[in-house]
């Protein structure tokens, strides 16, 4: 099957956008912060950070994060194409490529986005998988830009799932999703093969670890203390209490504490 069209990808993704809009937007959102100034919504957060989370939850972050200064890595193969238009029709930037293939070209577009002032974005077990399991890139990005990673974790109500390798959650109309996206972890610089799967390993863990903790809150639907509800796109004027939030919690997952974390949770 040889490339798609032009005018077919522009009409698919604008499609494609608006019912990623009409369908995300009959959610109830809520999000709860170990540190919320990391939040790429807020005007005030300039620092640059490489944000992750798994693929099958990418809808969320797409619906939720539009025009908040993100380029996100996404797949080289055509499957991508209208994902990749849908992606820059919401406001995101877009670099084709891959942590496992072509990964020093798609390294280097993320390079391109960092100069730019741009936050960058990568689902660590795409494009093929296997689910829920971190390729290095993530980490060797990371250490060699130095900027920080934030491993969000995110999950749905009793979603809908797809026979693909990464099960996909579709959400219900109207359920709950819930997000809880980790403090800042930074790695070393210029990291040994035998540093990015030290870190890659233990990134991973923390990833899960809140990937499950979002889903029981989303599946429960219990409240957790200083959760704030979650409006897409760029803020100007929110969570003030959840700044207090951060200071109650301990430990706060992040790069001070991910041996920490990871033995209380083994």
């Amino acid at each position: 099957m040889g490339k798609m069209p032009d005018w077919l990808l522009q009409n698919l993704g604008v499609c494609g956008r608006d019912l990623l809009h009409r369908w995300m937007g009959t959610l109830d959102y809520r999000i709860a912060y170990y540190d919320p100034d990391v939040d790429p919504a807020l005007p005030d957060c300039r620092r640059r950070r490489l944000y992750i989370f798994w693929h099958e939850y990418i809808t969320f972050y797409l619906y939720q994060r539009h025009h908040c200064r993100l380029a996100m890595m996404l797949s080289k193969h055509r499957d991508a194409d209208v994902l990749e238009k849908i992606a820059r029709l919401t406001g995101f930037g877009a670099v084709r490529g891959s942590t496992r293939r072509g990964g020093a070209e798609a390294i280097l577009g993320m390079i391109k986005q960092q100069e730019r002032d741009w936050h960058l974005t990568i689902t660590p077990d795409g494009p093929r998988g296997p689910r829920r399991k971190m390729a290095p890139g993530s980490v060797y990005i990371a250490s060699q830009l130095q900027i920080p990673i934030i491993a969000v974790g995110i999950g749905y109500d009793h979603p809908w799932r797809l026979s693909t390798w990464d099960r996909f959650a579709i959400p219900r109309p109207g359920s709950r999703a819930r997000t809880i996206p980790s403090s800042e972890i930074f790695v070393p610089p210029n990291l040994s093969r035998a540093g990015i799967d030290y870190y890659t390993r233990k990134v991973e863990s923390l990833l899960n670890r809140l990937t499950a903790d979002a889903e029981e809150w989303a599946e429960k639907g219990y409240s957790v203390e200083g959760e704030c509800s979650m409006q897409p796109g760029p803020k100007n004027g929110i969570l003030y209490f959840a700044r207090q939030r951060a200071a109650e919690l301990s430990p706060s997952p992040g790069a001070e504490n991910l041996e920490e974390f990871q033995s209380q949770h083994q």
